[in-house]
């Protein structure tokens, strides 16, 4: 699973190579990359929570590309720093807010596709999306590393949340929405459980590793 995702990102990237490389030749701020992608996530997110599905499946799949390209010009124009990555994971997390937010919305007021168990279904994935993020920060902060723990990662949030409304929108009486919104919801739990786990696998490892035994004492000569 996660090589087929990787190989996904790898073909993205050679597609909007020559958008990333125009982007490095102006110097353009990787910050600004940031902020400019996450309005343009917001904009899917409203429109998302209007009723227009395919159309914030369309916006979010045309900027996506500044998710990618945030991080990509900042290394290649030695601009990276403490502050860019934190700036880029406090807007991810609004930007996730968004897109759960709008189609959470969406299924509580649109008079035709209201659905409870739906709106249900999407808090519970906003939940636990925020909580994929918060385990592998507060992980990362007691040293433990969490790069490519978990099914669900955020690329993969967000090609879901992308692709198959831009295609489909409310096919089907908006049955492909709702299985789509359902399957985020339910891989976020179980990413979100997977890494817990394997925090607590790592912390009780390392608790129970038995400690190097202690030097002997120099034996002294007796007088």
């Amino acid at each position: 699973m996660r090589s087929l995702w990787d190989s996904i990102i790898a073909g993205y990237l050679r597609v909007v190579e020559p958008f990333i490389g125009f982007l490095v030749r102006r110097r353009v701020s990787p910050n600004a990359l940031t902020t400019i992608g996450t309005l343009c996530t917001c904009g899917a997110g409203v429109a998302f929570a209007m009723g227009h599905i395919s159309t914030g499946g369309w916006i979010l799949s045309v900027t996506a590309v500044f998710d990618l390209a945030d991080g990509a010009v900042a290394r290649r124009t030695n601009r990276a720093t403490t502050f860019g990555a934190f700036y880029d994971s406090t807007l991810d997390r609004i930007a996730d807010g968004f897109l759960f937010g709008g189609l959470t919305f969406f299924f509580a007021a649109n008079a035709w596709h209201r659905s409870m168990p739906m709106v249900a279904v999407g808090l519970l994935g906003m939940i636990a999306t925020f909580s994929i993020s918060y385990t592998r920060a507060r992980a990362e902060t007691l040293g433990i590393a969490m790069k490519g723990v978990g099914m669900m990662e955020r690329a993969e949030r967000i090609t879901l949340l992308a692709a198959p409304q831009a295609l489909f929108g409310l096919a089907l009486d908006g049955l492909v929405l709702r299985l789509i919104l359902s399957v985020l919801s339910a891989t976020a739990i179980v990413t979100a459980m997977q890494r817990i786990a394997y925090v607590h696998w790592v912390t009780k490892a390392a608790a129970e590793a038995p400690e190097p035994d202690a030097q002997p004492a120099a034996d002294h000569p007796t007088p």
